[in-house]
């Protein structure tokens, strides 16, 4: 499978997708919560890391303190840039709902120095590729991080790629068929 290749329709994912017959109490009420999504039915083989893998997770998505809307540019990024057609159609939704238009996630699967980005968002986009392809950022994209953002942010900038690195990771790995009616990479 390339990059950005989708597992083959019909094909059943490595790990299996659980179901409530699978669950005790406290993982049905997780998944619950959830909406049943595949890659957090899949990560129901392991109750443990799943609930773990939660904790951290949450910080990233909805109590890190970077704002919304960059935190979704981030995120699309990574997925694109890991071939994740999965974690890039969940975070389109996620996107959306943050104030990304259609075009601007677009973008994000294309070269972000050839296209319309405010220089804060190229910035992020760029730290973002860096951590991706080298696994840190270089002092140039630092120091404009280190004028544009607190510490804190700037730390939650590299733990949310980090997150979204390994999510892919394990997507990709695992062959977690899209959601019924996820729409994944752009055409």
């Amino acid at each position: 499978m390339s990059p950005r290749e989708e597992p083959a329709p019909g094909r059943p994912p490595r790990l299996p997708l659980t179901t409530e017959a699978d669950w005790d109490d406290e993982t049905r009420r997780r998944i619950e919560v959830l909406n049943r999504q595949n890659i957090f039915t899949a990560l129901a083989n392991h109750p443990d890391l799943l609930r773990r893998w939660l904790v951290f997770g949450g910080h990233v998505l909805r109590k890190s303190t970077l704002p919304a809307r960059e935190r979704e540019l981030v995120i699309l990024r990574v997925g694109w840039r890991c071939g994740s057609a999965y974690e890039f159609g969940q975070h389109r939704i996620i996107g959306r709902e943050a104030g990304l238009t259609d075009t601007e996630i677009d973008r994000l699967a294309g070269d972000i120095a050839a296209a319309e980005w405010t220089e804060a968002d190229r910035t992020l986009l760029r730290a973002a590729d860096q951590l991706v392809d080298t696994r840190r950022v270089d002092d140039a994209t630092w120091a404009e991080l280190a004028a544009g953002w607190s510490t804190q942010q700037v730390m939650d900038l590299v733990f949310t790629v980090g997150q979204y690195v390994l999510t892919c990771m394990a997507l990709n790995t695992f062959e977690i068929p899209l959601d019924e009616g996820l729409e994944g990479f752009p055409s």
